[in-house]
């Protein structure tokens, strides 16, 4: 835990800071990702305690837009294009205008920039729409950064201009610390935040199997660890203890796990992209997310918010949700993967245990109303600070 995180949520509590009145979350576009989810998840609750949020979008909808214009939410485009694509330039210089005058016109008290694209725009922008605040957010851990040297560069000279950057995690929040040389004072801790909905009861989805199902929500993206699981289960078999595994989502690796399972004889089901996973979860008698890196799994959450067991490879924000509250493994390690698994499935009065304690933990730490209030401690804190240089 980062040492600064109680002492900053001391002076959070602390402050006298004025109320907030109009806030601004910038992000590239409004798809299923983790990130999109918790953008629209902030806005709703932002608008619920009567502040006047926007969603400004830098290049494409998507499928969250129509939800948040629902609640009554403004979803805002500016028509950015995609770098690679046929004289962006100066359709990127027109877009980052437009920006500027409507930062410039709204007055925002706060603005949030969400993934990459997003805060390296908004630190010019602020500046020049003459904005109070400027926060930051980081999802992930950086690894994909790596060997991108401009690219890193570019990102701390943003960095310098804006006020506070919020982690979804402590290791995401250390991960930054070590790669963008920020001072530990400059970042704030957040965890994810799930609806009320994903701690409902919902009847389990019917799955025709005899053995017991091993569920696993994640991208089919080779970082995901999949073949591992694959590895994993098929050493089940071999030692006579037959499972289901279901894979939910969509990605490149498709193919090749497809081709894996059928090499080695498993029953692997893959599911396609399941925007309700909570039927699937309520089914499975142990969740599994085998990634080799990840920063604060939403996965993880919503199988803790069903009360399901979840064995989960050590990195990341992983042990952060389930330390002593799930089965911790060794990322690439398929032996301690399948170990795992069969004790769950062996022993269900553990397994049940360890779901209780998960939800339970949940509630308390991972609900969306938790997760609004501290960014409202934080951005008001921010504010104040601001209006008092």
């Amino acid at each position: 835990m980062l040492s600064n995180q109680g002492e900053l949520a001391n002076k959070i509590r602390a402050s006298g800071s004025r109320p907030l009145r109009k806030v601004c979350l910038l992000i590239g576009q409004l798809g299923r990702g983790g990130t999109e989810k918790q953008v629209m998840l902030l806005a709703r609750g932002l608008h619920k305690r009567k502040i006047d949020i926007s969603v400004l979008v830098l290049f494409e909808g998507g499928p969250l837009e129509d939800e948040l214009r629902k609640t009554g939410i403004p979803v805002i485009h500016f028509g950015f294009q995609r770098l690679g694509a046929v004289r962006t330039a100066p359709a990127n210089m027109a877009a980052f205008a437009r920006l500027v005058a409507h930062l410039r016109r709204e007055k925002p008290d706060v603005l949030h920039a969400f993934l990459l694209h997003s805060y390296l725009v908004a630190a010019p922008v602020a500046r020049m729409a003459r904005l109070p605040v400027l926060v930051a957010g980081r999802r992930s851990l950086g690894t994909f950064k790596e060997g991108h040297r401009f690219a890193l560069a570019v990102e701390r000279l943003a960095t310098r201009g804006t006020d506070l950057l919020i982690a979804n995690a402590n290791a995401v929040a250390e991960d930054t610390i070590r790669r963008e040389r920020v001072v530990p004072e400059k970042i704030s801790v957040v965890y994810n935040g799930l609806p009320e909905s994903a701690f409902d009861k919902v009847p389990p989805a019917g799955i025709d199997t005899l053995f017991p199902i091993v569920l696993c929500v994640a991208n089919l993206r080779e970082y995901k660890g999949h073949s591992y699981l694959l590895e994993a289960v098929n050493h089940l078999y071999r030692h006579g203890r037959k499972c289901t595994l279901l894979l939910a989502g969509d990605g490149d690796q498709q193919y090749a796990l497809e081709q894996q399972a059928r090499a080695f004889g498993i029953d692997v089901r893959f599911l396609g992209s399941c925007p309700d996973v909570r039927p699937m979860l309520a089914r499975a008698d142990v969740i599994v997310l085998p990634s080799l890196h990840e920063g604060m799994s939403n996965a993880v959450m919503e199988a803790m918010a069903a009360g399901r067991p979840v064995v989960a490879t050590n990195v990341g924000g992983t042990p952060e949700l389930l330390r002593g509250r799930g089965i911790l493994v060794p990322p690439a390690d398929p032996g301690a993967m399948a170990a795992a698994i069969e004790l769950l499935l062996d022993d269900r009065a553990r397994a049940s245990s360890l779901g209780v304690q998960a939800r339970n933990w949940g509630r308390t730490h991972l609900s969306a109303d938790h997760m609004v209030d501290e960014h409202v401690r934080i951005y008001s804190h921010l504010l104040g600070n601001s209006c008092a240089e």
